[in-house]
């Protein structure tokens, strides 16, 4: 693995020193440096922020995204894809939000563009200031010190973000707010961090040979036991409308006021005080050989396909640009029958295949073999 430390901060103290900064402002350096790196990303053609796919040429890495209004108004979801992240050749960032309230299309666009810079700004100092002692220096202390690089990275960046919605002078976060879901694979490791119901499933080949699902996040909803105990002793409500039996909300003590079916969300700061929390939820998982994809989507997905179904549809679409786009077609489909009389909402996806098409694998057995062959001749 490759670490940018140095790259980093040459950019970085470059940054400060166009601007006249001193040491103290480090850290905004480091932010700009990274936000000059997420620009020539774009320039670049590394990074994708709509319906599309980006294919990796030094990895396997193939993803596709695809999003669809839905019929509430203006599509408040927003993802991104950042092929070699921070400069890193095995590193990948994936991430979709789903924002909810007036002002949550501009919230989830403005997190989807924060998190990912702020998140490399502290991935990097973090790194910058921590070294594995030599007695841990074994393949799996190596693996966890790493992760809990990461994990602290991630709980700064959701709290950072989360204050800069609150106090932007051109967003209103007091009652709107976003989901945030992302990824990071970084080789075989992919790091996950989630808040909200967003979800992300991994497709998997079990013993059988039969491809299964494995979900990798919660969906952070008020009635889970810790959620709501920690909301209860907030002071803040959780219950549900009378025409709306089973969907719980988080509301403030003394009014009627968000109704938000969420326990986790950046953003929504009217209820910050009485439970609602913005810390992700980070967790860890080395990839296997029999780990296919990964599946990012919104609830408009979850809400009416399941683990299951999304696999078997991904898996099923023979041409992986389209993967993305069948799962939302196939979700639209399902909210006409499973959904009447309701508004079907936006729907998003994100699928990130870890390995190359069979078809390419034994193309490229072919080529090695032919390769060989002829340096043998």
């Amino acid at each position: 693995m490759v670490l940018l430390p140095s790259l980093f901060d040459g950019l970085a103290r470059s940054v400060s020193m166009k601007k006249g900064k001193n040491q103290n402002n480090e850290m905004d350096g480091g932010r700009e440096a990274a936000e000059s790196m997420a620009k020539d990303a774009k320039k670049n053609e590394m990074m994708l922020c709509s319906s599309g796919t980006v294919n990796s040429n030094k990895s396997n890495d193939f993803a596709s995204i695809c999003s669809k209004k839905g019929q509430k108004g203006t599509n408040q979801d927003s993802a991104i894809v950042w092929e070699k992240f921070g400069c890193q050749e095995d590193m990948i960032f994936c991430g979709i939000f789903d924002g909810h309230g007036s002002w949550g299309y501009i919230v989830a666009k403005r997190v989807k563009k924060s998190v990912p810079a702020s998140l490399l700004c502290n991935w990097q100092k973090a790194l910058s200031l921590t070294s594995l002692p030599r007695q841990l220096d074994t393949e799996f202390n190596s693996t966890f010190h790493h992760f809990d690089i990461w994990k602290q990275s991630y709980l700064k960046t959701y709290a950072d973000v989360d204050l800069e919605v609150k106090h932007h002078p051109g967003i209103d976060a007091f009652r709107s707010g976003t989901t945030a879901l992302t990824i990071i694979k970084q080789g075989g490791h992919l790091v996950i961090a989630n808040v909200g119901d967003s979800r992300a499933v991994l497709a998997t080949t079990s013993d059988d040979g039969k491809l299964v699902p494995l979900q990798l996040t919660v969906d952070f909803k008020p009635n889970i036991p810790e959620e709501a105990e920690r909301i209860l002793q907030c002071n803040g409500r959780v219950f549900c409308l009378r025409d709306e039996p089973g969907v719980y909300r988080v509301w403030t003590p003394n009014g009627d006021t968000p109704g938000l079916a969420l326990s986790r969300a950046i953003g929504d700061h009217c209820v910050k005080e009485f439970g609602l929390i913005s810390v992700p939820d980070v967790t860890q998982r080395n990839i296997t050989n029999n780990d296919q994809f990964v599946i990012l989507a919104t609830d408009g997905v979850w809400d009416v396909i399941s683990n299951e179904e999304a696999v078997e549809i991904v898996s099923s679409t023979e041409d992986r640009e389209k993967s993305a786009k069948k799962l939302v077609q196939c979700a639209m489909r399902a909210w006409k029958y499973k959904k009447r009389g309701i508004a079907m909402d936006d729907i998003s996806a994100i699928c990130l295949f870890f390995h190359p098409k069979l078809s390419q694998q034994v193309n490229f057995v072919k080529a090695s073999a032919l390769a060989k062959m002829a340096k043998l001749g």
